[in-house]
């Protein structure tokens, strides 16, 4: 069985109201019963639509009552029941017939597809806190099912990922899909989201192995992420550097270029040259565009040059990134701004907050 839902945002997290749903849905099932009144007939409420439709209704109710032994029998009478009621658009009464059902038959085998039925009703009433909270019941309380060869529970993962907000228990869902359905899953796009839920609640070095196992992976679209590819490997290459080549403070780091440049010393101005992610490039290039990031000897452009800069940074500098403005270094390009950013490593506390030397936009500004 294939459903497709909305991709639309869940309301206010309600996961922690579950029991008082539960509670609210089992005096709904004692408010209306079973689908048969005390007289053995059909409750009338489960009666709607035209003459026509409700003499369906009754053949099928009655043909219910009939299968006293749960199978594929009476799986079949309940699911077109459910189905008569979808067409109908009544979803209220689909709601309540199938947790009314699921309650009343805790040992029904496919108290999941009737769930995962209750969930879609709650989808189309735009109720997605609700349909939440059934996919999510579906996934942690019920065996999976198969059904046209689709796993149940994994339409649920793959809703539950859109419709929920919290970053635990996405990293739940993903993990899921991960050691669940390697196979049905697209591995580049799973491993880099789990790597942003567990970003989101402060778990750096699981975030950084979620990306590392993302990197493989090059080239996957992240809808939103268009600089996916770079953010990750700049994580996972910065993580497994030394990172000797950073500054506690703007301050020091200045103060360490400027007697570089002062001396003409390529040698000693390279040390300061972060190691790993160090761009250079135009005004005008992307960021993602790596064309600028060959290798280049900084000797080459100091030998015969005396390379002078600015007194102050440059206007645009705030308190995370600086541009230092200098010039003399070659007859085609003379002007280069050195780039300077505080580094935004969480994963290491010990270097999070400090300076490095990030890289060189070559030009004036636009």
């Amino acid at each position: 069985m294939r459903i497709n839902f909305s991709r639309l945002a869940v309301l206010p997290r309600l996961w922690r109201f579950f029991f008082v749903f539960l509670l609210l849905g089992t005096l709904m099932v004692c408010a209306t019963g079973d689908s048969r009144n005390i007289n053995g007939g059909v409750d009338p409420y489960y009666l709607t639509g035209t003459k026509e439709q409700q003499e369906v209704f009754l053949d099928l109710f009655s043909l219910l009552a009939r299968e006293a032994q749960s199978g594929e029998e009476q799986f079949s009478v309940v699911r077109e029941i459910a189905n008569e009621y979808a067409q109908l658009k009544e979803y209220g009464r689909l709601i309540n017939f199938l947790t009314s059902w699921t309650y009343t038959h805790p040992e029904d085998p496919y108290s999941a597809y009737y769930l995962l039925m209750t969930a879609y009703a709650y989808t189309q009433q735009e109720a997605y806190a609700m349909s939440a909270l059934y996919f999510d019941l579906i996934v942690k309380n019920y065996p999976d099912l198969t059904l046209r060869g689709e796993s149940i529970h994994l339409i649920c993962l793959n809703q539950l990922i859109t419709l929920t907000d919290n970053p635990e228990q996405r990293v739940w869902y993903y993990q899921e899909l991960i050691s669940r359905f390697p196979d049905k899953i697209d591995p580049g796009l799973t491993y880099f989201m789990l790597g942003q839920a567990y970003e989101r609640i402060g778990e750096w070095n699981r975030a950084i192995q979620a990306y590392t196992q993302f990197l493989p992976y090059y080239g996957t679209v992240i809808p939103g992420f268009p600089e996916a590819d770079n953010y990750a490997k700049h994580l996972v290459d910065f993580n497994n550097s030394r990172k000797d080549w950073t500054f506690e403070n703007l301050n020091s780091l200045l103060s360490a270029v400027r007697s570089a440049l002062d001396n003409g010393s390529s040698w000693q101005l390279r040390r300061y040259q972060a190691k790993v992610n160090f761009f250079a490039r135009s005004w005008g290039q992307e960021d993602r565009d790596n064309s600028g990031m060959a290798e280049f000897n900084l000797s080459d452009f100091m030998m015969s040059n005396q390379i002078r800069y600015a007194a102050e940074l440059d206007t645009n500098s705030n308190a995370n990134e600086a541009y230092l403005r200098t010039w003399g270094w070659s007859q085609y390009i003379s002007t280069w701004y050195l780039y300077f950013r505080k580094i935004n490593f969480p994963s290491d506390p010990e270097i999070h907050g400090r300076w490095e030397w990030a890289g060189i936009y070559y030009g004036e500004k636009f």
